[in-house]
């Protein structure tokens, strides 16, 4: 499960970031014209292209890298990077990927395997996505690389996260010679972003959203219901608080991560579904409460890279190997969304309805206090009952 030292840092960094008596980020519009993007704006750019197939820049100053997905990796667009750079491209992979692979982890964050020899394009889909694994479980020797490894290579990984692509990427160094003539004919073309943008995107996508819209939607077994809406003004994630009845302080709140599967279609695989319709019965029949609903699919890794954890599932893998073994945290989410509305809503302490400690050490990280954890248990079924073991077993569920 992810470490609580990640969101310190964020809420450290948020503190800086905004005036204390209004929800004005500052230093993330160059200028205020208001129609100048934010630094955000780009990282989502370079993310589409990345989704596309396309190649994106990732500026760090006087170096950086140019990048494709690595799911969408083919000969051609290798002997391209090859030709454009004059270098041999590498495959940056996460150490659990790695690990998985029996990569041996030299350096920090990431792993780069040299794209040469009998790592052909194939080799490299397949080094990226684990579907195949047990089908071809004798591959290498795969050589990862002591060098140091350039902030944009660790940059243009997470960009695959926020993508919700696999988080594998093919790279080769910037600059590129200005002699190049084929590059210098497209470079112009291709998204750019700073690394820092990238490192920094969660945090602040977070610390800029802003109350949309409401509306009274009366809900089943809670009638006296609001639906708010919650973006940043240029754009990005969509989050949403449905409010029941005249909450009070300590407000009964539930943060319910959205779930295609549990929620709409009632799978039976996760009890997500029950935990959307059950917290809602609760904080009607409690009188008051607020339900936060996340757009954070899949423990934060995006619905196809959730049902690519369902099929390793189906080869014997639990939920928590199977986020691993594709490169993954075990849980990508971050919680400072949820904080956000919270204060947006003028809520700054909570009853919690939780089964996971990490949800409670987060917002209190994020500066909400949590005044009192309220179990959110449900029966098990045959097809979940294994994944709910896992997440009491190794994810400290308290279940």
């Amino acid at each position: 499960m992810p470490d609580v030292a990640v969101p310190l840092a964020s809420a450290y960094l948020h503190s800086e970031m905004t005036n204390e008596n209004s929800n004005e980020v500052t230093g993330l519009v160059s200028n205020s014209d208001g129609l100048t993007p934010s630094r955000l704006v780009p990282v989502e750019r370079a993310a589409h292209d990345l989704r596309a197939g396309l190649p994106i820049l990732i500026d760090d100053g006087d170096a950086g890298a140019l990048v494709i997905g690595a799911e969408f990796t083919n000969s051609n667009k290798l002997e391209t990077l090859t030709r454009w750079s004059g270098s041999i491209p590498d495959l940056a992979l996460t150490h659990n990927r790695a690990a998985t692979l029996k990569i041996r982890l030299y350096t920090p964050g990431i792993v780069l395997v040299s794209i040469t020899g009998h790592v052909t394009a194939d080799v490299v889909r397949s080094l990226a996505d684990p579907e195949l694994d047990l089908a071809r479980p004798l591959r290498g020797p795969f050589n990862s690389k002591r060098d140091p490894i350039a902030p944009a290579n660790l940059a243009a990984v997470q960009l695959a996260k926020i993508g919700r692509l696999l988080p594998a990427v093919v790279t080769v160094p910037l600059p590129i010679s200005s002699s190049n003539k084929e590059f210098a004919a497209v470079r112009d073309h291709l998204c750019s972003v700073d690394v820092d943008a990238i490192m920094s995107y969660d945090t602040e996508a977070a610390m800029r959203l802003e109350r949309v819209t409401s509306a009274r939607v009366p809900l089943t077994g809670a009638e006296n219901s609001r639906i708010i809406a919650f973006r940043r003004a240029d754009g990005g994630s969509e989050h949403f608080a449905i409010v029941i009845g005249e909450p009070t302080k300590p407000v009964l709140t539930r943060l319910h991560s959205e779930c295609f599967t549990g929620d709409l279609l009632g799978s039976l695989k996760c009890d997500c579904g029950q935990q959307l319709r059950g917290a809602i019965e609760h904080i009607a029949a409690e009188g008051a409460g607020v339900l936060l609903y996340l757009a954070q699919e899949g423990r934060g890794i995006g619905l196809i890279n959730k049902l690519r954890a369902y099929a390793l599932q189906d080869q014997g893998f639990d939920t928590m190997e199977a986020n691993l073994r594709l490169g993954f945290e075990a849980d990508e989410r971050v919680f400072l969304p949820a904080a956000e509305i919270l204060r947006l809503l003028g809520f700054a302490s909570v009853r919690l309805m939780t089964n996971n400690p990490d949800k409670v050490s987060a917002l209190e990280a994020f500066g909400i206090e949590v005044k009192e954890r309220v179990p959110h248990k449900f029966p098990t079924n045959e097809h979940n009952a294994f994944y709910l073991s896992t997440k009491a077993e190794k994810g400290g569920h308290l279940l």
